[in-house]
């Protein structure tokens, strides 16, 4: 049985490890994973017809503990121990839930002393008592009438709920804690940069954790802006970005039976290969003779498709220009990670060509169990088509950038 510390508006954990709110979803994940022997039976919950429209739920079975993260930022939102009589729990190092201490209101009010007088819902026939960041559900079968204000002696709690603020129903997802950034960048927002042609380069506003000079206490949030353009160098992209978490060798290019004139083509001695940033939600794919970049990958993280949790969501912004009528007039239209194929292909015009399926399996026997998808190129884009109608990734390729071209200053700032 887990024996867990619980800290309002912060976290739920032991020595070893920590869900902490505003946690990144795949973090959560490693850790299950690291501690797999002990944390059983875990199940990951969401919509499959509509993703953004229910949280993502990771639910500790063996243990009555749900993580619930927030659709949009995948970051986590609440914590809910929903079966006390599975886990104990502490609050300042003193347990007031275990197998000899009931969680009854009399232990609550002792290990976390006043509040404000309870709310009965009648609904759930369950009376809620805040803290702030800490709510407590008492159960109140036994009662045929309700009481105002004080719950009745001896009741016993159901659920307990960790967020952040004062109002479970109003709760956001928090910024990710300094402790998550584990020495990480993370994207807050990829902007495509283009011409009237198509895709140039991508501007990526990152944070990471700077630390004072010698002093971790003085350890803050930084920003910082980049800028790569298709052309760029290696040692351009590794300057902007740093060191890539792994770098993949492309076998094949499975893509090539789709090109004019595929045999042709001579074979390469030398294969492409791709800088994997997977906590900015992004691929660099590279030229295996020039080593200048040709490609880039964006990727969307939703639940349900094959590659869910190797990357963090790209949150991109890519901006089209539209023309509307015979006089050239223009419409200026963002299409972002949350855009699906439809609202895509009304702006774009519909592909004149079927789609690419693409069938992903972890070896020749397999079956991928989230099915195909599909592939769509408009514009020097290829959008990859969930069944669902949301976007798994878009691959953006360009002609290389001119020496003409300068690069634009970076900047930074911290808060």
């Amino acid at each position: 049985m887990l024996d867990l510390e619980v800290v309002p508006e912060r976290s739920l954990g032991n020595e070893q490890w920590e869900f902490a709110l505003g946690m990144p979803f795949s973090q959560a994940i490693s850790i299950l994973q690291k501690h797999c022997r002990i944390i059983k039976n875990v199940q990951v919950l969401y919509s499959e017809q509509t993703p953004l429209s229910h949280d993502l739920i990771l639910n500790l079975t063996q243990d009555g503990i749900k993580l619930l993260f927030d659709a949009t930022n995948q970051r986590l939102k609440v914590i809910e121990v929903y079966d006390l009589s599975k886990v104990k729990l502490k609050y300042c190092g003193v347990h007031f839930n275990s197998q000899t201490i009931a969680p009854t209101i009399e232990q609550i009010d002792q290990s976390f002393g006043a509040t404000h007088p309870g709310v009965y819902n009648a609904a759930e026939q369950l009376f809620h008592l805040n803290f702030r960041g800490l709510c407590f559900s008492f159960q109140l079968d036994s009662w045929n009438e309700a009481p105002k204000y004080e719950i009745p002696h001896g009741a016993m709690v159901k659920r307990m709920h960790i967020y952040t603020g004062n109002n479970l129903q109003e709760t956001r997802a928090p910024a990710m804690p300094l402790a998550c950034f584990l020495g990480n960048i993370y994207a807050e927002c990829v902007d495509v940069l283009r011409d009237q042609a198509g895709p140039l380069g991508l501007k990526l506003r990152l944070l990471t954790a700077g630390c004072g000079p010698g002093v971790m206490a003085d350890t803050k949030i930084k920003s910082l802006e980049r800028s790569i353009y298709f052309g760029d160098s290696c040692q351009d992209v590794l300057g902007a970005l740093g060191s890539p978490h792994k770098i993949f060798y492309k076998s094949e290019d499975k893509m090539k039976i789709h090109s004019p004139s595929p045999h042709k083509q001579v074979p390469s001695k030398c294969n492409d290969y791709f800088f994997n940033y997977f906590t900015l939600g992004v691929d660099v794919l590279f030229d295996s003779t020039t080593h200048l970049v040709k490609k880039f990958v964006l990727h969307t993280n939703y639940p349900g498709h094959y590659n869910f949790n190797i990357y963090h969501r790209c949150e991109f912004k890519i901006p089209l220009v539209i023309k509307k009528g015979p006089d050239s007039q223009t419409d200026d239209c963002i299409l972002t990670t949350y855009s699906k194929w439809d609202q895509i292909q009304e702006l774009l015009g519909h592909p004149m060509e079927k789609p690419v399926v693409l069938h992903r399996s972890s070896s020749a026997n397999n079956t991928n169990p989230f099915g195909s998808t599909f592939c769509f190129g408009l514009q020097r884009m290829i959008f990859e088509v969930m069944q669902n109608n949301h976007i798994a990734s878009v691959t953006l390729y360009g002609a290389p950038r001119t020496t003409s071209q300068t690069r634009p200053e970076s900047s930074s700032s911290s808060h």
